[in-house]
This record gives C-alpha cells, structure tokens and sequence, in this order.
C-alpha cells in the first residue's frame, strides 16, 4: 500500500493544481468524494485488499481526464494512469485493470463484475445522499456555463429522468442508497 499512498498524494496535487475552475462538479472534491465512497462500499462488499488498492487507484483517476478533455475524459484518464502509474511500481496487468474500471465509468454504465459495480455504484453515490441537491447544483453550474442545459427547468427534467432510470447495483447501494434516492426523485417531482 505505500505506492499507493504515494501515488494518491502525487494525483490528488495534480487534480487540485490542473483541473479548470470552471468544472464545479468534476472536481477535485469529487474526486476525494468518489474515492471516499469506493472505499466504504468496498469494504461493505468485503472486496480483499489488492483489488481494493486497484479499485481505489481507478477512482482517483477516473476523471483526471478533464485534464485534458471533457469529451471522451475516461479515455483520457486512462492515457494519464498509463503515463504515471509505472513511476508508482503498477505492472502492466494492474494498469490495464485499472483502466478497464476506469472505463466502467461511461455513460450509460454497464459494469460487468462486481469492481465495476462498485465504481460505478461510488460515482453517483451522492443521487441518494442528503447533500444530493448541493451537489446537483454544482453539475447544473458546470453544465449551464458551458451551454449543455438552458435551464433550471431542463436542468430538473433531466434529472428527473436520470434519477428514474438509475439504479444501484451493490448492496450497499440497494441498502444504504437506493430510498434516499426515491426520496430526491419525489422532491424533485414536486416542485
């Protein structure tokens, strides 16, 4: 675990320092969220402590992408994990995993093993949180200033239909998550 101790000190900086302001949603912060999240429903799932290691490498980097590019950014975090991981002792076999958990990530998901399930799973961990709406409005931001939404209304809408066809797929995310979540859907059905 030292490398990727290591390593997550040496990405978190790169994220705070690189990342545009202007992405108030996919920030560093998510980043930290959605790696604090991987964490807690692997150990839920009981995932042993190597895959845990390369599970939680993909959440650090499975938006650094927006580095470079917000169009295709998952295949751009993958082209950074593979320029950094090997400086942090990551084999070739590791590094391709990472990258296919990485890539787990596009929308629309479609994990096919139980590492995907939870990364995915930690991604939209927030829908069915209690601080759901701040982060929401934080991606409403992000997306209306750069012209993908005209409006709190669309913005509703949107997640009105996003929220209706999510699901988790962890038990964590059934047991801890999934009535939060219903319960966003029907305040946002309300107003």
């Amino acid at each position: 675990m030292q490398r990727y101790s290591r390593l997550k000190e040496v990405i978190l900086k790169k994220l705070k320092d690189e990342l545009s302001p202007s992405f108030h949603y996919h920030s560093y912060h998510h980043t930290v969220d959605m790696h604090e999240s991987a964490e807690r429903i692997a150990d839920y799932e009981k995932i042993d402590a190597y895959e845990k290691e390369l599970l939680l490498v993909a959440a650090l980097f499975h938006d650094a992408g927006f580095i470079i590019n917000q169009e295709n950014h998952e295949q751009h975090s993958c082209k950074i994990a593979r320029e950094m991981l090997p400086d942090f002792d990551y084999e070739l076999t590791e590094i391709d995993h990472i990258c296919v958990l990485i890539m787990a990530t596009c929308m629309p998901v479609n994990p096919k093993n139980k590492l995907e399930e939870i990364i995915c799973d930690a991604d939209l961990d927030y829908l069915g949180r209690s601080d759901f709406k701040e982060i929401g409005d934080l991606l409403y931001r992000e997306l209306f200033e750069r012209g993908a939404v005209n409006g709190v209304d669309e913005w509703n809408q949107m997640q009105i239909q996003f929220l209706s066809n999510h699901r988790y797929f962890t038990s964590y995310g059934q047991n801890k998550r999934e009535a939060n979540k219903q319960g966003n859907l029907k305040r946002l059905m309300e107003e």
